[in-house]
C-alpha cells in the first residue's frame, strides 16, 4: 500500500516541480517593469545633468544646481544597479523553479 502511494506521489512531482511557485513569475515581471522605469529614470537625470552643466557653462545655473544634479544622477545609477541585482536574483529564482 506505501510503496503504492510513494508511486503516485511521485508521478506528480515533475509536474508540480516544473512549475515554479506562483508568486515567483509576477515578481521576476515586477522586478523587469521596475528596471525599465529605473532605466528612464537614470537616462532623464543623466539628461538633466547634462542640460544643467551647460547652464551653469553658460552663467544661467548655479554651482549648487549643477551639485544636486550631480547627486540625483548619482541617487538614479545606484537605484539602477540596485535595481538589475534583484531582476538577476529574481530572474535566476524564476529559472531554477523552471529547471527544477
Amino acid at each position: 500500500m506505501r510503496r503504492d502511494q510513494s508511486r503516485v506521489e511521485l508521478s506528480f512531482c515533475p509536474a508540480a516541480a516544473s512549475e515554479p511557485p506562483a508568486p515567483v513569475l509576477p515578481r521576476a515581471e515586477i522586478a523587469r517593469a521596475q528596471m525599465e522605469s529605473l532605466a528612464s529614470s537614470a537616462e532623464m537625470a543623466a539628461d538633466s545633468m547634462r542640460l544643467t552643466t551647460l547652464r551653469y557653462q553658460a552663467g544661467e545655473s548655479t554651482v549648487l544646481e549643477v551639485v544636486d544634479a550631480q547627486n540625483t544622477l548619482t541617487l538614479a545609477r545606484k537605484a539602477y544597479d540596485d535595481g538589475q541585482a534583484r531582476f538577476r536574483w529574481r530572474s535566476q529564482l524564476a529559472n531554477s523553479h523552471r529547471n527544477f
